[in-house]
């Protein structure tokens, strides 16, 4: 929506908007297999944090960037100031992974995004969802806190052991409380089957909904256009996303073959770590959403069937 108010281009360096970002370092393995920082060969795009392709990660224990985010995360995120900017301004005091552009790593870039969403709207990234998306979709269940009168209706997670035996999980229930500051552009809003299907429509009808105009229909297709080089498809090994490629922030269907996929090609969208699942077809005006609370969420079991039993109705 900010890309259509012409606020940035997608070729724009990140540092243009978010300071902290400027003059970025990357970790490299040395001639004796040490590990050495070295200037990174160009900036960080904005693209670059839509693609996946910036060299931020997660944390973990893998390489160094990882282990430096894990370590960092743990200390400062219980800090009761602890939000999006101060994460964006963590993770750019960190050696990225690899230079912006060369890999494609599933990481914090899309939660750097909501950053940049504060910078050029003026507001909190949460205000400017409800205000610009939520709001006029008549999404009244969907938000980063719980209010008070609705916590009743917060789902369990549950972990499922060998034996498959479900065990409640409460490790994430504390951030979704009044209070925490974190608004996250990678993850963290609470919604209902309902609230997510609507987004999800609006999407698949070309950025309309009910008469209320979200995106443009030439911006999705743009959204949903692998970006990819054939060198960066690295993740044929999920299983959920055999046959995809990747583009503005969603995965995109791009070899049914490799895919074993009836569904059309274009068709995008993206999965949750509990195993939520969202599925946007503007060809066929279909879009699918499936929630699910489960650790480990096996979702290259159910979303694969899922899409066939889906696009076998039609």
């Amino acid at each position: 929506m900010l890309y259509e108010r012409g606020l940035f281009l997608l070729n724009d360096p990140l540092e243009a908007y978010l300071p902290e970002f400027k003059n970025p370092q990357v970790y490299q393995t040395g001639k004796n297999g040490e590990t050495v920082i070295v200037p990174a060969t160009r900036s960080i795009t904005i693209k670059d944090l839509f693609m996946m392709t910036s060299g931020l990660t997660y944390g973990g224990n893998l390489f160094e960037t990882e282990r430096q985010v894990a370590q960092k995360i743990a200390a400062e995120s219980e800090s009761p100031d602890w939000n999006v900017r101060k994460l964006s301004q963590m993770l750019a005091s960190i050696p990225l992974a690899f230079d912006p552009g060369t890999r494609w790593h599933y990481g914090f870039s899309h939660d750097v995004l909501g950053a940049l969403i504060e910078v050029l709207s003026g507001k909190s990234f949460g205000q400017f969802l409800k205000d610009e998306i939520f709001g006029p979709l008549g999404m009244e269940d969907t938000f980063f806190k719980i209010p008070e009168e609705k916590k009743h209706r917060l789902c369990s997670l549950y972990d499922r052991n060998d034996a498959g035996q479900l065990i409640k999980n409460t490790s994430m229930d504390a951030r979704y409380q009044p209070g925490t500051l974190i608004e996250s552009g990678g993850g963290g809003l609470l919604s209902t089957l309902e609230d997510y299907s609507r987004f999800g429509h609006m999407l698949a009808n070309g950025g309309e909904m009910d008469g209320v105009r979200i995106l443009g229909r030439k911006t999705i297709e743009l959204m949903s256009t692998n970006h990819l080089s054939p060198e960066l498809l690295t993740y044929y090994n999920w299983d959920a996303l055999k046959g995809y490629g990747y583009g503005l922030g969603v995965r995109t269907l791009i070899d049914p073959t490799t895919g074993g996929s009836n569904s059309s090609l274009g068709e995008f969208g993206w999965m949750g770590l509990a195993g939520t699942w969202l599925m946007v077809d503007v060809k066929e005006n279909l879009s699918a959403v499936y929630m699910q609370q489960m650790f480990p969420n096996f979702e290259g079991i159910h979303q694969p069937r899922l899409r066939n039993v889906i696009y076998g109705a039609l």
